[in-house]
């Protein structure tokens, strides 16, 4: 689905932002642009990269 019509960008490209390590929507947003024109997708993809990041795990996170 999409989720930025300014750029034409999908739920599913965000979610690879966030399996290439992508953990915020600041970093999304440098890496797709989702966000950065009218803003009305941010919240939307707030969600996703919430949801992305809690059915990966981050190895990267000392426990």
């Amino acid at each position: 689905m999409y989720v930025c019509l300014c750029h034409a960008i999908t739920d599913t490209q965000i979610r690879q932002a966030v399996s290439q390590g992508d953990t915020s929507l600041k970093e999304v947003r440098q890496r797709l642009g989702v966000g950065d024109q009218c803003g009305k997708c941010s919240r939307m993809a707030m969600q996703i990269i919430q949801q992305q990041l809690e059915l990966e795990p981050n190895y990267y996170e000392v426990a």
